[in-house]
């Protein structure tokens, strides 16, 4: 190992964690951690914008980006990059709509109670960006919205990671 580097046991699967992250006033320090960012492909034109806003604090070069066809498909996949050692975090975008065969709520629940579970299941970081409207519009001042929204939110799950991995660090300090 490097003379910065110490290895940090997260949950079963060991990582490495290098150097320090720091994360104040908007100020980011990062270190050579990877990262996995799950997205889903339904609404892809407004949930690749999560990624967008996760890229803006984390450098694109240190995320693997996995696509999934949906949202329920997320936490699965989640749990196996988890409990895979390669990762700092894993983050997952999904949008999850009224399709009116089904109801979404039940999905959405579905999708975020797995996603906790994985990381709780590998002791990982597993974030969560995956979001439903309560009345889901096509228009185009709304899809707007719902663009900027994701950018915001994968900046917030960025944000997440980085903290996580500074606190988790200084634990196993």
């Amino acid at each position: 190992m490097k003379e910065n580097e110490r290895f940090v046991p997260w949950g079963r699967a060991p990582v490495i964690a290098l150097g320090d992250v720091s994360v104040a006033k908007g100020e980011i320090t990062m270190t050579p951690t990877r990262y996995a960012f799950v997205k889903a492909n339904w609404h892809s034109e407004i949930v690749s914008r999560a990624l967008d806003g996760f890229c803006e604090l984390i450098p694109q070069a240190q995320v693997d980006v996995f696509n999934v066809p949906g949202a329920f498909e997320m936490p699965l996949l989640a749990r196996d990059l988890a409990a895979s050692g390669r990762y700092g975090a894993v983050a997952c975008a999904a949008l999850v709509v009224d399709g009116g065969i089904y109801r979404h709520d039940f999905v959405a629940q579905s999708v975020v109670d797995g996603l906790m579970r994985a990381g709780m299941d590998t002791g990982v970081p597993v974030l969560s960006v995956s979001l439903t409207p309560h009345h889901f519009q096509e228009t185009e001042h709304h899809m707007a919205i719902y663009r900027d929204h994701f950018v915001t939110k994968g900046r917030e799950a960025a944000q997440a990671a980085l903290m996580i991995g500074k606190t988790r660090a200084a634990l196993a300090a």
